[in-house]
């Protein structure tokens, strides 16, 4: 959840430290899913046979919200490590990527990768990684586009140089917000396309409440009003999608009432507003952003007692069913940095890995810059799909969201 990034303490580094002080994540005893279909992600074949899950003639993304049909069908012939590789996101240290990275990527053991400032020097060298990743992914069973990602948030929360220039409380504050707003998402979509890239980790739509608090330090908030946050968020989400760039509203149900201090990456955060508090405030700009068609949802890795008092919002089956049933998503769900302190010190990557994946999160984003962190991930659910831990109808309906993503990133 933060907006540097050293190395290997979490996604996006520490702008301040944690002042939370909270009970340690119970995690024992719970159950995960054993039905035949997970209770927190709609089976692919609910949606609409009619819907286009594909990119139109013009580039664009598709705005259908419901458009992961079972047309997206899981690749056929892959072995349980290949389809648990479809639900990972590697990263690694530098500027060139190991050859541990290409090998997993030929396997068909990778969905993507993410990139950080310290694996871009430019936009030219970037493009050249990225062709470097497509080749191996050329030797891939999978036959899939790799998901390519950063945080291309705008202002000082840029991995590549240029655009979007203005930070979110920039555009929130312009003369003509929806205009900034769109022309950041063009500007995002333009810019990371050209270095090949197809995935951004924004908007964020974090309705923050004081001046100076954890979100609006960084400037990562569109505002205080919550119709206000949805609509630039879903700005941005049709103007960068209209370039065939997928967006990605975070973090859900919203971090806009963590205080200065409270930073997932190092440490447990609660946020104790009430239900009615979440759903009228946190939550409204989500309903607009899947309005707009977004692509993925980010969950935050915060306790929120209101819908759940013991896991955070990543590992809990809770809070992926009210943005599943309430809010309506049908889309891809991502975690935030797996490796983030939020989460029980005692749980391996494996571990975390497996209950992510329980709780009905499709994509877990390996970002420690190891790729040993994304081969753990990779191994324990193959392990869980393997014995059952994680059931296979739900598994495959996971891949087949991703699928259905990836074939409309073509």
């Amino acid at each position: 959840m933060n907006a540097s990034e050293p190395p290997h303490i979490g996604r996006r580094a520490v702008l301040a430290g944690s002042g939370a002080a909270v009970a340690a994540l119970v995690l024992g005893g719970r159950a995960l899913f054993s039905s035949s279909a997970s209770p927190s992600a709609p089976s692919a074949s609910s949606a609409s046979p009619s819907a286009s899950s594909s990119a139109s003639s013009s580039g664009s993304l598709s705005a259908e919200p419901a458009a992961y049909p079972r047309a997206a069908a899981v690749p056929k012939g892959l072995t349980e490590r290949q389809l648990a590789g479809q639900r990972v996101i590697y990263s690694y240290p530098g500027h060139t990527p190991p050859a541990a990275l290409l090998k997993k990527i030929s396997a068909g053991e990778v969905a993507g990768v993410i990139f950080f400032g310290e694996n871009i020097t430019s936009a030219a060298q970037i493009a050249a990684v990225v062709k470097q990743l497509e080749k191996a992914n050329r030797s891939s069973p999978v036959r899939l586009p790799l998901l390519l990602m950063t945080d291309q948030e705008g202002g000082t929360i840029r991995r590549l140089p240029g655009a979007p220039a203005l930070s979110e409380k920039q555009i929130g504050l312009a003369a003509d917000p929806v205009a900034a707003a769109k022309t950041a998402g063009t500007g995002a979509g333009k810019n990371l396309a050209a270095a090949g890239l197809n995935l951004n980790l924004a908007p964020v739509l974090d309705v923050y409440r004081t001046a100076g608090d954890f979100t609006d330090h960084a400037q990562r908030s569109y505002g205080r009003n919550a119709a206000q946050v949805g609509k630039l968020g879903a700005a941005f989400v049709t103007a960068q999608q209209h370039v065939a760039v997928a967006a990605t509203a975070k973090h859900f149900p919203g971090l806009g009432a963590a205080g200065t201090h409270q930073n997932t990456d190092l440490g447990p955060v609660t946020l104790t507003q009430s239900l009615t508090t979440l759903r009228n405030v946190d939550e409204a700009p989500y309903k607009q952003a899947v309005a707009a068609g977004t692509r993925l949802v980010m969950l935050s890795w915060a306790v929120y007692p209101a819908l759940d008092a013991k896991h955070p919002a990543g590992l809990s089956a809770a809070v992926v069913r009210e943005l599943r049933s309430h809010v309506g998503f049908k889309g891809v769900t991502i975690t935030d940095a797996l490796e983030a302190k939020a989460i029980s010190h005692t749980l391996t990557t494996g571990q975390r890995a497996v209950l992510a994946a329980g709780a009905g999160m499709d994509l877990l984003l390996c970002s420690s810059r190891q790729v040993s962190q994304g081969e753990s991930a990779v191994t324990a659910l193959t392990t869980a799909l393997h014995n059952k831990t994680l059931p296979t109808p739900a598994f495959h309906d996971a891949v087949s969201r991703l699928t259905a993503l990836r074939t409309a990133l073509r």
